[in-house]
């Protein structure tokens, strides 16, 4: 039951607006390619605080929904405030050449490959902004994300209520490259 709860809930993230701001996937691609190798991301700031790698499973989901990986933000750009409980920060930060989260996938040698981007914006920061717009990209609406009392998983992922925007560039996801997990992905080669 709760596993037809969160695939339905996952589904419901496709919601398509109207207006829409658009980002050419083949360019951005390119743009964020130097994030390929590790070093150069953390020498720019990046970190995994961590080193936890997301997986649907792990978060009560579907296993065949796949996985996202590992997360490495850029604390600056998501102008973190602090920890605890939850992760939280005052970012509105939507510019995707500079995406203010890198995701990583675990591979069997050691090393990390970069398979996604993502962009975060809190909530409460969005709100106090004054801005009014709608998240959007390419046609679809970001992810809201926050913590469901009724159930025991984390929706949220230790932070703040936010939005959030995956783009899969450097891994095909068979369920789309803006969709939060990616069945192409795993973490069976992650190693705490």
């Amino acid at each position: 039951m709760k596993h037809t709860y969160m695939l339905a809930a996952i589904t419901a993230m496709i919601p398509f607006a109207v207006s829409a701001a658009d980002v050419d996937l083949d360019e951005l691609r390119e743009m964020v390619s130097k994030y390929k190798d590790i070093e150069v991301a953390k020498a720019e700031g990046y970190i995994t605080p961590d080193n936890h790698c997301v997986s649907a499973e792990a978060e009560g989901l579907p296993a065949e929904l796949g996985a996202m990986g590992i997360h490495y933000i850029q604390p600056a750009l998501l102008e973190i405030t602090g920890t605890d409980p939850r992760v939280g920060g005052n970012s509105t930060h939507t510019d995707w050449t500079r995406p203010s989260i890198l995701i990583y996938e675990p591979q069997a040698d050691g090393s990390m490959e970069l398979v996604a981007v993502e962009n975060l914006v809190f909530e409460a920061a969005w709100e106090a902004s004054g801005k009014t717009e709608e998240l959007v990209l390419n046609g679809r609406n970001w992810d809201h994300m926050a913590d469901d009392p009724a159930t025991p998983g984390d929706e949220a992922h230790g932070f703040m209520p936010h939005f959030d925007q995956h783009v899969w560039l450097f891994r095909e996801n068979p369920m789309g490259d803006l969709m939060p997990f990616n069945a192409n992905v795993t973490c069976e080669h992650h190693n705490m």
